[in-house]
């Protein structure tokens, strides 16, 4: 059996340490994403959900426990390496697209890619693919200011998987939308992952879209517990 492309052991984090307001975040936590898997991150606003992301993906470390992706052990990796297995082996979308507003959508897609050795013809065909993927290929012109919330998003995700990632991690990737762009979105985000064979780790507080994904684990007072669907 392979390695699963994230695995979370024991992993525990506190704000404040050793003052009378000191906050523990997380206890304890241990999660494995399968390859291919997408697995749902329930948690209401303020649970920690955010921080346990970004101890996934490298952006923050635990105070203890390990991270594992692709089944390499980063516990105490140098930063240089860190930023490589960032950039190379894990995509990250936000509640908010977070796009360079002076480039054009193509060109938010391209950057990351440059940044990681791609020659530009490559990378503009990588792009274009991907912006077609999710329905917005005719957009690649035009910058961030000239397209709808719901397709910035999109852009988004396309930037996100520019490089080729084994793992993505997403923190609310439709909080920000109406319902019905929401479902639009969404409906982009899972055709796009499950095509490319993706893990993800999705944070979200929608249980509809929640229960869409293939297991769903839930955030609650720093303690990480399987969620079993209704009915």
């Amino acid at each position: 059996m392979s390695d699963p492309v994230l695995r979370l052991s024991g992993i525990s984090k506190a704000y404040n340490h050793g003052k009378p307001n000191e906050v523990t975040v997380l206890r304890g936590i241990d999660l494995e994403v399968a390859r291919g898997e997408v697995v749902a991150l329930v948690a209401p606003s303020g649970a920690g959900k955010s921080t346990l992301l970004h101890i996934a993906g490298l952006l923050d470390t635990p105070d203890a426990g390990t991270v594992a992706i692709g089944g390499a052990d980063m516990t105490g990796k140098r930063d240089a390496v860190r930023t490589a297995v960032r950039r190379n082996d894990v995509g990250f979308i936000y509640q908010f697209h977070h796009l360079l507003p002076e480039f054009t959508a193509a060109e938010n897609i391209i950057l990351p890619q440059l940044a990681n050795g791609i020659a530009r013809s490559a990378a503009h065909t990588r792009a274009t693919e991907l912006l077609e993927q999710v329905g917005v290929g005719h957009r690649a012109a035009h910058r961030p200011a000239e397209l709808s919330g719901g397709e910035q998003q999109r852009v988004a995700f396309c930037r996100a998987l520019a490089n080729g990632p084994k793992l993505l991690l997403a923190d609310e990737p439709t909080g920000n939308l109406d319902p019905d762009t929401s479902e639009t979105v969404f409906a982009a985000l899972m055709a796009l992952v499950r095509s490319t064979g993706l893990s993800a780790l999705i944070a979200t507080h929608n249980l509809e879209l929640a229960a869409r994904m293939d297991r769903q684990v839930r955030l609650d007072q720093g303690s990480l517990r399987a969620l079993t669907p209704a009915g």
